[in-house]
């Protein structure tokens, strides 16, 4: 695999001794060690399976593996789109994204994985919607938003800007502080693993796809709402009576979050 270019700025504390040079390419070996001979399964995509992982230096990471195991089902066309992804992905260092830190291609067996940095306080889904997860206060959320901004931000004035293709709130991952982490664990950007760039940002289309998504994120943190019910339907349909004036701001916020400064919810509601 070519040579990838270094981040333009080092990570911090550990991993900025761990991982010096770049994007390294890591042993399958190593991996198996550091994720308990892939028992310690955290999740999973439409084309990867995730471990959590601790290297030897104390790292945590996450890896991401191809679920094809078989040298003889992985086409060229899939080993062109795996190697697009590193490149791309190895233009990001943000400390709002889950950076690459890594990857695995070997033969036998057969291996394509990437590795990211670890994010260990799950997604901001889990604690929006699901009810036995920490709730998050206003200034969580506030943090989390600015976050998720800064590193969109970041990835569209790169020199080629990079967009992540599966944008939701499950692919936001907090750390234990609730700062965000924009994800990008796919192997590939689409489904199928065909017809996809490198997940440069190549048209407008793309950029207002994604100020679309954000958008959606936003009302969920707002609101803490899913987005979409079975009773209101799309979440968009039922926060746009709060903008027709139809639902005054403590009808729209998620009263989960307690006490919040009406100011500047109002303010944060307008960049929706």
């Amino acid at each position: 695999m070519g040579t990838v270019r270094p981040w333009a700025t080092g990570l911090s504390g550990q991993l900025q001794k761990a991982f010096v040079t770049g994007v390294p390419s890591l042993k399958r070996s190593e991996l198996e060690t550091a994720c308990e001979d892939f028992s310690n399964i955290i999740g999973s995509t439409s084309s990867c399976m995730l471990y959590k992982g601790t290297l030897s230096s104390g790292v945590e990471i996450a890896v991401a593996s191809s679920l094809v195991t078989s040298a003889k089902d992985w086409s060229k066309e899939n080993e062109s789109q795996y190697r697009k992804k590193i490149t791309s992905l190895s233009k990001v260092s943000h400390k709002n994204f889950m950076n690459l830190l890594g990857y695995c291609e070997e033969e036998h067996p057969f291996t394509r994985a990437m590795v990211f940095e670890y994010a260990p306080n799950g997604t901001l889904f889990e604690h929006l919607h699901i009810r036995e997860a920490e709730k998050v206060d206003w200034m969580a959320r506030l943090r989390i938003s600015m976050g998720i901004a800064y590193c969109l931000e970041h990835m569209h004035q790169l020199k080629t800007p990079v967009v992540p293709k599966n944008f939701d709130s499950t692919t936001m991952y907090l750390t234990d502080d609730f700062a965000a982490k924009v994800s990008d664990l796919e192997i590939w950007n689409d489904t199928k693993g065909h017809n996809s760039t490198n997940g440069d940002l190549t048209s407008s289309s793309d950029l207002e796809n994604v100020v679309r998504k954000y958008g959606i994120v936003l009302l969920e943190i707002l609101t803490g709402r899913v987005t979409h019910s079975d009773e209101y339907g799309p979440l968009e349909h039922w926060a746009s009576r709060y903008f027709d004036g139809q639902m005054r701001l403590e009808e729209l916020i998620d009263p989960s979050m307690g006490s919040f400064p009406e100011d500047a919810a109002r303010a944060l509601c307008e960049v929706v």
